[in-house]
């Protein structure tokens, strides 16, 4: 399902090419493509290759450790306070305050224990932060996320915690098609009336706008290849 590159990306930015193929890909599916964000992936940059992107006009990007997005986002905010941060990287329980303080979502709330620390963060700093619940999808044991059978009893403790969630995030099985594990995350946030899909990156976030991503995490096709 993945969609062939536009002659005319090749004329533009990578970031314009990107919004150019997201909102092809919404049309195609009928839906506006306003209703997709864009998090551009910045693990691992430094600021100076983040701040081109900042000024042609992307205002979300997203990191994996605390810790390094402690050490270079709050300037670029400083200078830019409409900038949004999301934690799309497992996050450890004792950082869970550092976490809610600094990022405007959190894409990876995967264990009751975790759902606890957060529901404490917030709480202390008053900052009702949305969450993603991260899934499992591919049932990989490798992987961080909920299993699949225990996602609705997760999400049952979110909100009897009165937490935020803004819906599911996964990241399927490399290497083989992801339509079918992006409609599953769809039907399971469905049937617990969530509405948020935080799914597809740069290979596969044109199938993910189509099977219903709210939010497409890409940054090599951005950025080009990590630094670590």
């Amino acid at each position: 399902m993945t969609i062939a590159t536009h002659p005319d990306d090749c004329d533009v930015s990578p970031l314009a090419a990107i919004n150019a193929r997201i909102a092809r890909a919404a049309v195609r599916a009928g839906r506006d493509p306003c209703d997709v964000t864009l998090v551009a992936i910045s693990k691992t940059k430094p600021a100076e290759t983040i701040a081109p992107l900042i000024a042609q006009g992307q205002r979300v990007f997203g990191e994996n450790r605390v810790q390094e997005a402690q050490a270079k986002w709050p300037a670029l905010i400083a200078a830019r306070p409409d900038l949004r941060l999301h934690l799309v990287g497992q996050l450890q329980s004792n950082k869970a305050e550092d976490a809610v303080r600094l990022f405007d979502a959190i894409h990876s709330l995967d264990r009751p224990s975790l759902l606890v620390a957060l529901a404490r963060a917030i709480d202390r700093t008053g900052r009702r932060v949305p969450l993603f619940v991260q899934v499992n999808i591919g049932e990989e044991a490798q992987k961080g996320g909920c299993a699949i059978a225990e996602v609705p009893a997760l999400l049952a403790q979110a909100r009897a915690a009165d937490l935020p969630v803004a819906g599911l995030m996964c990241v399927p099985p490399a290497g083989i098609e992801a339509a079918p594990f992006f409609a599953l995350l769809g039907k399971i946030a469905a049937d617990n009336g969530l509405s948020g899909l935080s799914m597809g990156m740069s290979d596969d976030f044109e199938t993910a706008v189509m099977l219903g991503a709210t939010h497409v995490r890409v940054g090599s096709a951005l950025f080009g290849a990590r630094d670590g």
